[in-house]
């Protein structure tokens, strides 16, 4: 377990905020490879993977029928699950995010597509929610970004029901090398990565603890999976 003491975690906190206030102009430009050169970005340092690609592939994991409460931690701007979570009619929806820039991107997004979920500003290694409050909890390009991951993973085992799912997908390292001095030599002294950072066989070892594993990929440097709480 990696401690960080609270000034380096600070320094991250305020680090994250800009990088993601600057970017926001471009951020769903860059996620979804819409332009020639986030098509070259994604190429050169993720080896082709199409985030949006991964993205789907993910939430088509979550039944249309979908009955429970899910929290998406950190929504983002909603650039990959609003046109996914408008077919979810049945199921509560609950977003956080630590940037008050991609929440308001957010709000547009899911409007646009006629999505009721409510919005909170959070830090996700201090929610307020109750303990066994949701029965999925999604978390897409998250855990590569969060400065205190140990939190971050206790309050999603916190939060979740026994028998909840958690579908996650983020940056591994030692998977690709153009991927891995991308983010240690410009995405993370940036802001929009946070060390340390996963292996495959670290993160796996560290869900089997506490979840069943029921799926995983690896496409790139990104790692997509389902697990169930035990």
């Amino acid at each position: 377990m990696v401690k960080i003491n609270s000034s380096i975690r600070n320094n991250h906190e305020k680090n994250i905020k800009n990088a993601y206030k600057k970017s926001i102009s471009i951020y769903d430009e860059i996620l979804v490879g819409r332009k020639w050169w986030s098509k070259l970005y994604l190429t050169t340092f993720w080896g082709g993977i199409s985030d949006m690609d991964i993205a789907i592939e993910l939430l088509n994991r979550i039944p249309k029928d979908f009955t429970g409460k899910i929290l998406d931690i950190p929504v983002g701007t909603g650039v990959f699950t609003s046109n996914y979570y408008k077919n979810l009619k049945n199921a509560i929806l609950v977003g956080v995010d630590y940037s008050l820039d991609m929440l308001d991107k957010c709000r547009e997004n899911m409007k646009h597509n006629s999505v009721l979920i409510e919005l909170f500003q959070g830090d996700v290694g201090a929610l307020e929610f109750e303990d066994a409050s949701f029965d999925l909890l999604v978390s897409m390009n998250g855990f590569h970004a969060f400065p205190d991951k140990e939190k971050a993973y206790d309050t999603v085992l916190r939060v979740l029901k026994p028998g909840g799912r958690f579908l996650g997908c983020f940056y591994i390292k030692d998977q690709l090398r153009t991927g891995d001095f991308i983010v240690n030599n410009f995405l993370a002294p940036k802001g929009w990565f946070s060390p340390p950072f996963e292996t495959k066989e670290s993160l796996l070892n560290r869900l089997s603890r506490d979840y069943e594993l029921i799926w995983h990929v690896v496409n790139g440097s990104i790692i997509s999976f389902e697990c169930v709480k035990k």
